[in-house]
């Protein structure tokens, strides 16, 4: 099923949790918080010890745990409660990319966009210019959402979209593709195809720029 009637301005709210994209009650790797941050790059970067702020260059990857984010330019800052802070940048044809696994065996939550930030404090991943997001069960696209904006929030699993200038579809409207509940490729009964229900999202801030 797709929805692509949606006014380019529109700020929606979609819980996967609650099944709204076919899924049942599930989060994303719970453990991947309590695991360590790794990073590494191709063309190195620079670490300001006093500031806690590394900038790094060339196919930088940053992982924790099941969680995977690949860039071309990352800048990463160290908060003084010692959580994270990473903004990513992509480059033409080479957009940042982000994976982590569910607690669903085999299903991961995967996206792409021209810049990226990662929030360790939150736990929120912002996907900003050109975004997807997709969740896969191996390697099968199961759903899909694209837009100008899009938030993740990785510990209730709810999206934030928003369309605009930076999406992927003609005059920046948002997109929504869904299997039906239980299969990634057969159709189920009309009468048994939930109904989408969507919700204003005041969560959504304007873009920021990436430092």
């Amino acid at each position: 099923m797709t929805a692509t009637g949606l006014r380019a301005s529109a700020l929606l709210c979609l819980s996967l949790s609650t099944g709204l994209m076919g899924m049942t009650p599930a989060h994303a790797a719970r453990d991947d918080a309590n695991k360590p941050l790794s990073v590494s790059a191709e063309k190195g970067g620079r670490l300001d010890v006093v500031r806690q702020r590394t900038e790094l260059n060339g196919n930088v990857i940053l992982s924790r745990g099941s969680m995977q984010l690949k860039a071309e330019r990352m800048d990463i800052q160290e908060g003084a409660d010692g959580f994270y802070l990473a903004y990513a940048q992509g480059e033409t044809g080479k957009p940042v990319s982000f994976r982590q696994d569910r607690d669903v065996a085999g299903e991961s939550i995967q996206g792409y966009a021209d810049q990226l930030e990662y929030d360790g404090r939150a736990d929120t991943v912002r996907f900003i210019g050109n975004a997807v997001v997709r969740r896969m069960r191996g390697t099968v696209v199961v759903d899909e959402v694209s837009g100008a904006v899009i938030v993740y929030d990785n510990r209730t699993e709810v999206f934030g979209v928003e369309g605009g200038q930076g999406a992927l579809q003609p005059n920046g409207r948002v997109r929504l593709v869904m299997s039906p509940r239980g299969s990634a490729s057969a159709p189920a009964p009309a009468a048994s195809t939930p109904s989408l229900q969507l919700q204003p999202s005041p969560g959504l801030q304007p873009q920021r720029k990436t430092p």
